[in-house]
């Protein structure tokens, strides 16, 4: 498989204005609508990918990936992983950190 690297900026800018296929364009709307509010998803949602010739077994696995990358994104952010020092220490994430042993301090600087 090559990767096109105008395909992968064009959907990183934009996905709903890249050149997709109308399949792909179909997951990545309902990934959009589990990553903004999944309580909005409805049965007719599952039967538009259905459509578009996903099975109940296919729209699992885009619910699960796009929700384990939701999760764990959350999580990451949650704990500025990923965050260089100067936008830590712009938000006031860098000021505590935690830290593991006996006698040491965690993130809120309450001794252990």
């Amino acid at each position: 498989m090559t990767l096109d690297e105008g395909l992968v900026l064009a959907i990183t800018l934009d996905y709903e204005n890249a050149p997709l296929t109308p399949v792909d364009r179909a997951m990545l709307d309902y990934v959009g609508k589990v990553t903004r509010d999944a309580t909005t998803v409805s049965p007719a949602d599952h039967e538009a990918l259905r459509g578009h010739g996903f099975d109940d077994r296919g729209i699992l696995q885009i619910t699960l990936i796009a929700s384990w990358f939701n999760y764990i994104n959350r999580v990451a952010d949650a704990l500025g992983v990923g965050r260089d020092a100067a936008a830590q220490a712009e938000s006031g994430d860098g000021a505590k950190s935690a830290q593991s042993g006996a006698g040491e301090t965690v993130a809120d600087g309450a001794p252990r």
